[in-house]
């Protein structure tokens, strides 16, 4: 039994000040200077935000397939000391989870070694292709949070088409990586002044929209419920912002890096490079209205492990992909909230409410009965953001270096501290 004391609770929408008790594996009672009950730890937190624990719809944790850049037990953990109690991996792995035969190694091991809620992707197409057969929906449904070929878009429209009937009879959610391929031209950052100031082959945005477009209109067509990964650009918030209001069931996700960042801000290292890339300063302002406004709904991080071997040949040698887990929220926190973009009762909607409003996610609750997954977070302490110190197996972010607050000190699962700063060297 545990009586954590006088923190912010983040409930509701907002913040009180209150007592929360915890009973085996569920919060008992939620009130203000509540009695200390015989034999119960009582935990200080005044000055401490408490919240249900983050929820983040798009990682990748590379197992099965890709061991040597993250694992579930490597991924979770800095899920887990990131404040998130859930996070949903994405299916670019091996074998690909497209089947629940193929998805079976991935569920084995979340079992196993997962310290936070994992809940997996099936696969959109057979083998993750991006065209061809689809994979089968039905059988893999009750384990996924739903479909998606994240990593590649799906080319031809038909075959987009009949995913979509078919995701759309089992009721379930297309996650979309939109990139039109014949649009890419050799480029690995945006095609903006800096790519152009500095030789760069650029990724222009129509390589994104026109696939946003055309998943839009079938959308509306099928009847699918359609989330679109990682929006970066001013054109797909717009025409996601329409679509919302003519009634398509349409969510979409951004990332903080594409927040906090645009191409001006970056140099020729990998830690700046990802797909799609950060934009201009006009695209970052559109994604901060479209947070704002509701037109994007959560904030994702594409956490995207890779060795330090891959990421350090430049923007053009690098792979794409950044970690994220570990700095969303004081990034965010730090560049929206500190500096009065948002409010931090945002922020938590964007990042612990929405994802569960829209995906089949456990938690997201501090109610009496309710499952004891939480997070608590220090808001005062500032700090600077050392790759060294993660806990994933990636070392490679834009943020590296960063003066942020916002500390993730303490994440629990059904009552079991999975992370604690103390134990930190």
């Amino acid at each position: 039994m545990k009586l954590l004391k006088g923190a912010w609770v983040y409930r509701a929408g907002g913040f009180e000040k209150a007592d929360v008790l915890i009973e085996g594996a569920r919060f008992s009672r939620i009130g203000t200077d509540l009695s200390i009950p015989q034999g119960a730890e009582t935990i200080d937190l005044r000055g401490y935000c408490l919240i249900p624990g983050f929820a983040d719809v798009h990682v990748h944790f590379r197992e099965p397939g890709f061991f040597y850049k993250e694992t579930i037990a490597s991924g979770s953990r800095a899920a887990a000391r990131g404040g998130y109690t859930c996070v949903c991996t994405m299916p670019n792995l091996n074998p690909a989870p497209d089947s629940l035969a193929n998805l079976q190694p991935q569920l084995n091991a979340i079992q196993l070694r997962a310290r936070v809620h994992v809940i997996p992707y099936g696969t959109m197409t057979r083998n993750q292709m991006g065209k061809g057969e689809c994979a089968d929906y039905r059988e893999l449904m009750p384990y996924v949070a739903g479909f998606s070929d994240d990593g590649r878009g799906v080319q031809e429209e038909e075959t987009m088409r009949r995913c979509m009937l078919k995701i759309a009879e089992v009721n379930g959610i297309a996650a979309a990586h939109c990139e039109v391929n014949g649009l890419l031209g050799g480029g690995y950052i945006h095609d903006g002044d800096y790519a152009r100031a500095n030789g760069h082959p650029g990724i222009p945005s129509a390589s994104e929209y026109q696939m946003v477009e055309r998943d839009l209109r079938l959308a509306k067509e099928t009847g699918c419920r359609y989330h679109v990964c990682h929006v970066s650009c001013k054109e797909s918030v717009a025409m996601i912002r329409r679509a919302k209001d003519q009634g398509v069931d349409v969510t979409c996700e951004t990332a903080p890096h594409y927040l906090a960042l645009n191409d001006w801000d970056i140099s020729d290292d990998g830690r700046f490079k990802m797909n799609p890339p950060i934009r201009s300063m006009d695209d970052q302002q559109a994604l901060l209205d479209g947070i704002r406004d509701g037109t994007i709904d959560m904030i994702a991080t594409d956490h995207a492990p890779h060795t330090l071997a891959e990421k350090s040949k430049g923007l053009k040698g690098s792979l794409m992909g950044v970690v994220g887990l570990e700095t969303a929220f004081p990034v965010l926190y730090t560049k929206l909230v500190k500096t009065g973009i948002i409010p931090m009762e945002k922020l938590m909607d964007l990042m612990i409410d929405a994802p569960r409003r829209r995906f089949p996610l456990p938690g997201g609750s501090i109610e009496a009965g309710a499952a004891a997954d939480f997070a608590v977070l220090d808001t005062q302490t500032e700090y600077t953001i050392d790759p060294s110190d993660f806990a994933t197996q990636g070392r490679s972010t834009p943020f590296e270096g960063w003066k942020v607050s916002g500390r993730t000190v303490m994440t629990v699962i059904g009552g079991e501290t999975v992370y604690q700063q103390k134990e930190e060297k």
